[in-house]
C-alpha cells in the first residue's frame, strides 16, 4: 500500500476513489480527472433515479464503464464495487478521521437541504428530521459504515494484485499526493517514461 508521498507505479488508467460519506471522493475524483485527463463519471449520477429508486440500468452502465480504457469514479455499491476493482489499476482510499468526515457529510447535508440543491435525476436532499427516522439517510449511513473500507480495501488488494492502492490517511496527504506524485503525471515523470 502506498502513501502520500510514494512514487506512483504506473500512469494510472483507470482509477477508483474510495472512503466513508464525506470524505471527498467525489471532489478528489474531479481534480484527478483535472489534472490526468481521464475522464470522471460520477456513480451517484448512475445509481440515483427519481425519488432515490436505484436506476434498472446501474449495474450495465458501471459495465459499460469498466469496459473503457479509461476512466475515474468513486468506489462505492456494494453490486458495483467488484465490477470496478476488477477494471481499475489504482485505488486510491480516502482514510480519513471520522470526526472530519462526519461534519463534512452533516454540513454538506444541511446546505443541501437548506437550498433544496438539485442533485442526480431531480432528487433532493429529503428532510431533515429523517437523520432520526430513516436508516438510510446519509448522516446515519455515513456513521454505520465508517469502518467498512479498513477491511474492503485490503481484500480488493488481495483479489487483484495488481491494484495499486493508495491510502491518504489526512487532508495534508491529499494535499501532498496531488502536489507530488499526481503532479508528476502532469509532467510526464511517471516511472513508465510517458
Amino acid at each position: 500500500m502506498l502513501l502520500a508521498g510514494d512514487p506512483l507505479p504506473h500512469r494510472p488508467r483507470r482509477i477508483l476513489v474510495a472512503g466513508v460519506s464525506g470524505s471527498g471522493k467525489t471532489t478528489l475524483a474531479r481534480r484527478l480527472s483535472a489534472v490526468t485527463g481521464i475522464p470522471h463519471t460520477e456513480l451517484d449520477a448512475l445509481h440515483h433515479g427519481p425519488q432515490w429508486t436505484p436506476r434498472p440500468e446501474f449495474l450495465d452502465d458501471v459495465r459499460h464503464l469498466a469496459a473503457r480504457d479509461e476512466w475515474i469514479t468513486e468506489w462505492q455499491y456494494t453490486s458495483a464495487r467488484p465490477l470496478l476493482a476488477a477494471r481499475a489499476d489504482t485505488l486510491v482510499w480516502l482514510d480519513l478521521p471520522f470526526p472530519l468526515t462526519l461534519a463534512r457529510v452533516v454540513r454538506r447535508t444541511l446546505r443541501r437541504a437548506r437550498t433544496r440543491e438539485v442533485l442526480w435525476n431531480g432528487n433532493v436532499e429529503p428532510p431533515l428530521h429523517t437523520i432520526f427516522t430513516d436508516r438510510e439517510n446519509v448522516v446515519r449511513w455515513a456513521i454505520s459504515t465508517r469502518n467498512k473500507y479498513k477491511e474492503q480495501v485490503p481484500e480488493a488488494a488481495a483479489a487483484h494484485p495488481s491494484l495499486t492502492v493508495v491510502r491518504l490517511s489526512s487532508r495534508a496527504d491529499v494535499e501532498r499526493w496531488m502536489d507530488g506524485p499526481v503532479a508528476d503525471l502532469r509532467r510526464g515523470t511517471d516511472d513508465d517514461g510517458s
